[in-house]
């Protein structure tokens, strides 16, 4: 979706009602680590997609946690930005945290055979 100033303004506000919703009026256990990474609400303000990050070992409590406090979200979220259109919610998991860390951990694990010099071929020097 194209990304104009007032859209980013939209998305922001509804990530920010929606992360402290999750903070302080959302007491199921399984949401207690769980970061609001974006959201995306459309043009008529009738859909929102929510992308939140959690440990890759709670994904599945996580999904669950979300899809049983739903509605109630939904309504803290209605009365939190007071749009004449409460937004219907759509929870997705943001798994570029780990995707991350999956490069950053092959970047530190460099083979050996990197450390050799090579010619501009890229074959190594042979000893002499």
């Amino acid at each position: 979706m194209k990304q104009t100033p007032q859209s980013r303004k939209i998305n922001e506000a509804a990530r920010t009602a929606l992360a402290d919703i999750l903070l302080l009026q959302v007491s199921d256990p399984r949401l207690a680590y769980v970061t609001v990474t974006g959201v995306e609400v459309s043009k008529d303000r009738s859909m929102a997609n929510i992308y939140v990050s959690a440990e890759k070992s709670q994904y599945a409590d996580v999904e669950a946690g979300l899809a049983s406090a739903k509605g109630r979200i939904r309504s803290l979220l209605g009365q939190s930005l007071g749009w004449r259109v409460t937004p219907d919610l759509r929870f997705f998991l943001d798994t570029s945290i780990d995707e991350a860390e999956v490069i950053a951990q092959a970047l530190t694990d460099v083979p050996k055979t990197m450390g050799v010099l090579k010619d501009e071929e890229g074959y190594p020097y042979e000893s002499r």
